[in-house]
């Protein structure tokens, strides 16, 4: 449903400003597309958050392409709650404490 708003858990939030930073370290312009497709992928998840598929729990993941993270996600009743921006080769489901 369009017209949703987005929450952050605080946790998911610490993530992303750590991966920003860990790529504004190392490139500015990567860590600018990186925020970009971060922000593009929370735009999709937000206009359909049911077209990815579900996992446990109800979350759904949104993986982005050009970086090796996920955008974890839940559906709620009238917003959609990040869970986790998390890195595709660490700890699978550190974030399910999040729930």
């Amino acid at each position: 449903m369009a017209g949703r708003r987005i929450e952050i858990h605080p946790a998911a939030l610490a993530e992303l400003k750590s991966a920003v930073e860990w790529y504004l370290e190392r490139s500015e312009p990567a860590a600018q597309e990186f925020v970009a497709a971060v922000d593009h992928a929370i735009a999709l998840v937000i206009a359909s958050p049911r077209r990815w598929l579900a996992g446990e729990h109800g979350t759904r993941k949104f993986v982005l392409q050009r970086f090796p993270f996920a955008v974890t996600y839940r559906e709620k009743d009238s917003s959609v709650q990040v869970l986790a921006f998390a890195h595709g080769h660490r700890r699978p489901g550190y974030w399910k404490e999040r729930l």
